[in-house]
């Protein structure tokens, strides 16, 4: 990833904690490792752990930036969220959000995951 690549990230990232903070959540982990992959924020929704999906696109010629989250996506996330869950046994509720960010502004998803 370029350095201009990687700024940008950090930079939605960053737009995307403070959305969340703003909106009552409290940080517990960003860029959260595993042998699956990554989750680019793990957070508190009272007693709800949320593990976030952060997206950015600049334009939407190729789609949006929530669009981008496909089904191999989604499978990365939830095998590294599993391995989370095992090394923190958290037993309590959790969900999978996607906050996408544009020029059009930030759109969270909540539950984004569910029926899946």
């Amino acid at each position: 990833m370029t350095g201009d690549r990687r700024a940008a990230g950090r930079a939605a990232e960053d737009a995307a904690l403070e959305h969340l903070r703003q909106n009552g959540m409290k940080l517990v982990e960003r860029n959260y490792l595993s042998r699956c992959g990554e989750i680019d924020l793990v957070m508190r929704d009272g007693d709800t752990l949320v593990f976030v999906e952060v997206r950015y696109r600049a334009r939407k010629s190729h789609g949006s930036a929530a669009e981008t989250v496909d089904y191999r996506k989604r499978a990365k996330l939830i095998a590294t969220a599993q391995t989370y869950l095992q090394r923190s046994r958290w037993r309590r509720a959790c969900r999978f959000d996607v906050v996408a960010l544009s020029a059009d502004g930030v759109d969270w998803i909540r539950d984004a995951f569910r029926g899946d």
